[in-house]
């Protein structure tokens, strides 16, 4: 009989150790921080270059204008020169009081994400996603976004970092804003579209279209 109550009790301690890892391991993944090419971690208002990981195919992210030749808002392109680094961004969570930027494992983990930058056009530098061009049936990125506030108002600004799954340090952008609960979003991946122009336009990809791979490096 004392044997059997040792085992059990063994058993019920092993039990809880196993359930108390796997909550680590969950809290652990769910507040994993986004990395620079150094391997540090991001800290918001820092600021960094958003550069492809995929060589030979442009540089970092610079203003454009839109596909239909409008000047403003300017939108979000690829620099044609893979030597350019592009224009530097800062990056804010939806979390006020977080310091660093963290991978997206849920609704907690949106971003604004800003251009650190001027243009002729006045306007703000955070991104947001512009009216749908059915021209080319495409959601592209553009700027002129509001930066914090979350809310119903707001959806068009946020942005989220995943892990893309193939290399370290790498990573995907993402649209699938969940500052408003109770609003129905798009959540499409972030990839690149090539125009008749050759402008290289961030725009939100369809299934079986390859998102944007990127790395961030500080500026």
């Amino acid at each position: 009989m004392k044997s059997t109550s040792t085992s059990l009790l063994l058993l019920t301690l092993a039990c809880i150790s196993l359930a108390i890892s796997v909550q680590l391991s969950a809290v652990s993944g769910a507040y994993e921080v986004v990395r620079d090419t150094n391997g540090q971690a991001l800290r918001k208002g820092v600021k960094y270059y958003i550069l492809p990981v995929a060589r030979g195919m442009g540089g970092g992210l610079v203003l454009g204008k839109q596909l239909n030749g409008t000047q403003c808002p300017l939108q979000v392109v690829q620099a044609q020169r893979e030597i350019s680094d592009g224009l530097p961004l800062t990056f804010a969570s939806v979390d006020p009081k977080d310091k660093f930027i963290r991978v997206a494992t849920d609704l907690k983990n949106d971003l604004n994400i800003q251009f650190s930058a001027s243009s002729i056009c006045i306007q703000s530098m955070v991104w947001r996603l512009a009216d749908f061009d059915e021209s080319v049936s495409k959601w592209f990125i553009q700027t002129n976004g509001d930066a914090g506030n979350p809310g119903r108002p707001t959806t068009g600004n946020w942005f989220k970092i995943e892990k893309d799954g193939v290399s370290k340090n790498s990573y995907k952008l993402k649209f699938c804003p969940g500052v408003c609960k109770f609003c129905k979003v798009i959540c499409k991946e972030v990839g690149i579209y090539i125009g008749a122009d050759r402008v290289r336009r961030l725009a939100l990809i369809n299934d079986g279209e390859r998102p944007f791979r990127v790395m961030f490096k500080k500026a």
